[in-house]
């Protein structure tokens, strides 16, 4: 759920310059502000293009047969998001007075988004797999994390131009712009993308004459959004001019601090006690969960689910993601908003049992996906993805609570971004690992043909194509999905024992223990 992460950074930013309704804007007139918003929501829009990409990728990997080895290679494209703390300071404190303080990186991101997108439209096929040979990760892998880390640059700019650039009466809106318009690119890039590549969803739904194809393919995609971004960021750059810093229109001043003042600041905060003990939380808060998050969708592929179905699921649950940040929230104005959190990790990785008994029983529910998947059948995934969303929120809607209580107005911006960032990075690294150790966890072996092969235990591509050469199957007797999720489970249960006592002492420590003045005064 890397999306969430851009609500948690509006907020950031808005603590930062004072405005303490988050995500609410103040009463105000949009006269003048109707463009700007306009054009925030199409920015936050093409930011979740690439988003959405590098989410589809592996379920397209996943049906040309790439191992978990492979999608844990490629998993690392989901990094950047999770480490722009690194150089957002470069991004605030270096630029060009002539092209604009946040214009000066935004442009240039967007441009080069735009010509990755056109190269890999010209090979992507080729990288794939297409051509008969197997798909190159490495390339791959390389590309889409460079897309997402031009998006995440683009998206630093972007959240502080979003602030000078409406009336301060207005700027609460940028949050709503930040949240819709990412959803909608990601939307775009990954449910309708999967959707209209799919031969079978065209065929059932859109055509009435078969074909071997879907309506759009993945270069063509890439080749359209490439020229999108090109033509779009020369129109921006060319038309949309940038207000000096200490004359904009919100009427508050942007902080101009240099290079060597932001990442004090960042050391500063790290070297609070009870910030230590929060990263130390943040940072293995989701290893119990690891296995559900990142191999289930993958799992059900694996097992005949057609990948643009599943995507589509994503389609009834968007009423639910919307309406649950607002129920939750009711429950985290006390002054212990992590207890929500604490008691919802349980019910959380019970659901992973749940997972794993869902992608056990599909290959008995569904025989044949292309004759059909029953309606039950989807019933029961949307449920079990409906139960999960309801964990997920929970837990972040109180951690983002919390942050904008323990986060000191001095740095507000810096201090919830780099709770933020941790928190992404608590969840990519486990997926990362979960997604590397399922093919070691998993257990084959060579059945039928030649009796010649009876010690082939298919641990390579290598064996399994011996295997199939002497006419043999490779039989899985034990799926490395469900060992990790009983693991996963044992981990998340001793972290919980651990961590509830940590959790309340976080909660217990008065305000002042997380602001930095104390620290200086001391000095």
């Amino acid at each position: 759920m890397e999306r969430r992460k851009k609500k948690m950074d509006q907020a950031a930013l808005i603590v930062e310059n004072g405005d303490s309704n988050y995500g609410v804007a103040q009463k105000g007139s949009l006269k003048g502000d109707r463009t700007n918003i306009a054009l925030l929501f199409f920015l936050y829009t093409l930011q979740g293009i690439p988003l959405g990409l590098s989410a589809a990728i592996p379920m397209i990997l996943q049906n040309r047969g790439v191992s978990y080895k492979q999608q844990a290679e490629f998993s690392f494209v989901n990094w950047p998001f999770s480490l722009k703390l690194l150089w957002a300071p470069i991004v605030d404190s270096m630029y060009s007075t002539r092209i604009g303080r946040r214009k000066t990186w935004m442009v240039p991101s967007q441009y080069m988004l735009g010509a990755f997108m056109l190269l890999l439209s010209v090979h992507v096929n080729t990288w794939l797999g297409d051509s008969g040979q197997e798909p190159n990760i490495g390339i791959l892998t390389i590309l889409f994390f460079s897309l997402n880390f031009l998006a995440a640059t683009q998206d630093i700019a972007v959240d502080g131009w979003a602030l000078t650039m409406l009336r301060k009466e207005n700027v609460g809106h940028a949050s709503t712009c930040n949240s819709v318009g990412q959803t909608a690119g990601f939307f775009l890039s990954y449910v309708l993308f999967m959707a209209l590549e799919s031969p079978d969803f065209c065929n059932s739904y859109l055509r009435d004459v078969p074909h071997t194809d879907g309506l759009v393919t993945l270069a063509g995609f890439l080749f359209f959004w490439g020229w999108v971004f090109l033509v779009t960021t020369t129109i921006v750059a060319v038309f949309k001019k940038e207000e000096v810093s200490g004359s904009t229109t919100s009427g508050s001043e942007e902080a101009e601090r240099d290079l060597q003042t932001a990442y004090s600041f960042l050391w500063q905060i790290l070297k609070l006690r009870p910030v230590q003990v929060l990263v130390l939380i943040l940072l293995t808060a989701k290893i119990g969960f690891s296995a559900t998050d990142s191999v289930m969708s993958l799992k059900l592929v694996e097992a005949g689910i057609p990948k643009e179905r599943l995507g589509l699921m994503a389609v009834p649950l968007i009423p639910l993601q919307i309406a649950l940040p607002l129920i939750i929230a009711k429950y985290t104005t006390g002054s212990k908003p992590l207890n929500i959190y604490v008691k919802v990790i349980p019910y959380r990785l019970m659901f992973g049992f749940v997972a794993a008994f869902l992608v056990w029983v599909t290959p008995f529910l569904v025989t044949d996906a292309h004759a059909g998947i029953p309606i039950y059948y989807y019933a029961l995934v949307l449920i079990c993805y409906s139960l999960h969303q309801v964990c997920v929120y929970c837990m972040f809607v109180t951690c983002m609570a919390f942050f904008a209580k323990i986060s000191d107005p001095l740095v507000g911006g810096t201090y919830m971004t780099l709770l933020n960032t941790v928190t992404n990075l608590g969840g990519n690294w486990p997926a990362t690992l979960a997604l590397w150790f399922v093919d070691n966890l998993t257990f084959k072996e060579c059945i039928g043909g030649n009796s010649t092969i009876t010690d082939n235990t298919c641990r390579d591509h290598l064996e399994e194509e011996l295997c199939t050469k002497n006419e043999g199957y490779c039989s899985t007797y034990l799926d490395g999905y469900y060992v990790e999720t009983v693991v996963c489970a044992i981990i998340g249960t001793l972290w919980l024992s651990w961590a509830r006592k940590h959790i309340n002492y976080v909660q217990m420590l008065p305000d002042a223990a997380w602001k930095l003045t104390n620290k200086r005064n001391k000095q």
